[in-house]
């Protein structure tokens, strides 16, 4: 059985307090490791390590700190069989997936690590003769990365890569229920050298790993993906140092196919919203509101779809969709759906939890006559469940689907450039994908108003959320 220690300062160290967590495999419900838990003076010596190491960090050369990047990136792609079945057997996605996942985690250093001749500052006229102002660039320091579950690999470097490209030093929490990954990735960094104290890693509970991050005046960002409650809790924490936050929480993303729309594609892209890592996914498809004129056809497709799609060992290569998380993401899937149906909904396949021994399996399902003021309509499912609402016009689509506390993703199934153009303005969602799945591109932009988080992540304006202002006066 594997076991992981604590990374600090470039070092594995086991805990404090000796206190071991076992990890399960969702699909077996078995033991598949045990991991040291960190505790609050373990966290504050990550602290203590990333922040003694950032000054000499950020002073080499952003293009040496590149190829630091670069070197994980390859070393990533040597062993990314084996990275991918630990993502798998911990987290649960299909081993597909997880490839895909390892995959992106290597493009994503690769090009942050492209980032490192791009930074860069301005000079502003003076109104004063001899005199320039300059306006430099400069890191944070020590960065604090709280990850999810759901893409535990790709958001260590998501975190990770920007905060060292810019110079500043990092200590990574990773969510209880998948460190395993983040302690392999661990082990690639010791591999390649990384300075120590640069890139830490600390496992443990929220209440204790998490708060401690949030709340100590040595770290100058928290960077979280997770949930819009924890979100908040990590903002008050944060407060009372005045600690910088960029957060990208919870997502119910409308996707809208109008009357013109190729049904088979949308029906293609929507039904791999839902089961890719079992819906567990902020930004797919939680919700489809569909044109009346096409619903019989949609409606048609998407039950044959969902009915042909196979669950079951995510490791096997021969199933479309692996378990749930755990047991309690299992119980809150079952009772959203439950309460749909006892609001009016209609199950048209699926519904209820696998008829399995073991693992935390949910039915692909197809809610039918769903409606806009129901729980299912606002709360973030985060299973493979499809709640279907029909529309007549434009507006009344567009109106419901912004009727949301979350703005993260958002799509739109058309072949009108008129009704392309008006979701593209008039979607109040910091993402909107016409015509093709829900994924953002790393060179772009993810981001999300209203309760979906704040900053962003990704490209130009990702990395900007590592990096702060120097304005420099200068007369001669």
């Amino acid at each position: 059985m594997k076991q992981y220690d604590l990374f600090i300062n470039g070092e594995f160290v086991q805990s404090s307090a000796g206190v071991i967590r076992e990890v399960r495999n969702p699909a077996t419900e078995e033991v598949v490791s045990l991991v040291q838990e960190a505790t609050i003076d373990d966290t504050r010596r990550a602290i203590q390590a990333a922040a003694d190491a950032q000054s000499s960090w950020a002073g080499l050369p952003a293009i040496q700190r590149a190829n630091y990047l670069t070197q994980i990136a390859a070393r990533i792609r040597d062993n990314m069989d084996y990275l991918a079945q630990v993502i798998s057997e911990e987290q649960g996605k299909i081993l597909s997936m997880a490839l895909g996942e390892v995959s992106s985690t290597a493009d994503y250093l690769e090009y942050m690590a492209g980032w490192a001749r791009r930074i860069e500052g301005e000079i502003i006229p003076s109104d004063r003769p001899n005199e320039n102002i300059f306006l430099f660039r400069k890191p944070i320091g020590v960065v604090a990365g709280i990850l999810p579950w759901n893409f535990p690999f790709f958001l260590i470097a998501r975190k990770m890569a920007p905060a060292l490209i810019t110079g500043n030093t990092i200590v990574i929490k990773p969510s209880e229920e998948t460190p395993n990954n983040a302690f392999e990735f661990a082990k690639i960094v010791a591999e390649c050298n990384l300075p120590k104290g640069v890139f830490n890693v600390v496992s443990g509970n929220g209440a204790t790993v998490g708060a401690e991050l949030a709340s100590n005046p040595q770290i100058g960002l928290i960077t979280f993906t997770g949930s819009v409650e924890t979100g908040t809790s990590i903002m008050k924490a944060a407060a009372d140092n005045i600690t910088k936050v960029s957060l990208e929480l919870g997502g119910k993303a409308p996707a809208i196919v109008m009357d013109d729309a190729d049904i088979d594609l949308a029906v293609r892209c929507i039904r791999l919203s839902r089961i890719g890592n079992a819906g567990q996914v902020c930004n797919c498809a939680e919700r489809i509101y569909v044109h009346e004129a096409v619903l019989s056809e949609f409606t048609d497709k998407m039950v044959e779809a969902m009915t042909n799609t196979t669950y079951g060992d995510p490791l096997s290569g021969e199933v479309d969709m692996g378990p749930l998380i755990n047991r309690e993401q299992l119980s809150k899937v079952e009772t959203i759906v439950e309460r749909a149906v006892q609001e009016g909904a209609t199950v048209a396949i699926g519904g209820k939890r696998a008829p399995t021994q073991k693992g935390h399996y949910f039915e692909p399902t197809v809610l039918l006559n769903c409606k806009q003021e129901m729980e299912i309509t606002h709360k973030e499912i985060f299973g493979p469940v499809l709640p279907i609402i029909p529309f007549r016009h434009l507006e009344e689509a567009i109106s419901m689907a912004n009727d949301s506390s979350y703005g993260l993703t958002s799509s739109i199934y058309t072949k009108s450039l008129e009704v392309m153009m008006r979701a593209a303005n008039e979607l109040k969602f910091g993402e909107t994908y016409v015509n093709r799945e829900n994924n953002e591109a790393i060179q772009a932009f993810h981001s999300g108003w209203r309760k979906s988080g704040l900053g962003g992540d990704d490209g130009k304006h990702g990395l900007e959320e590592f990096l702060q202002w120097r304005v420099v006066y200068v007369q001669y």
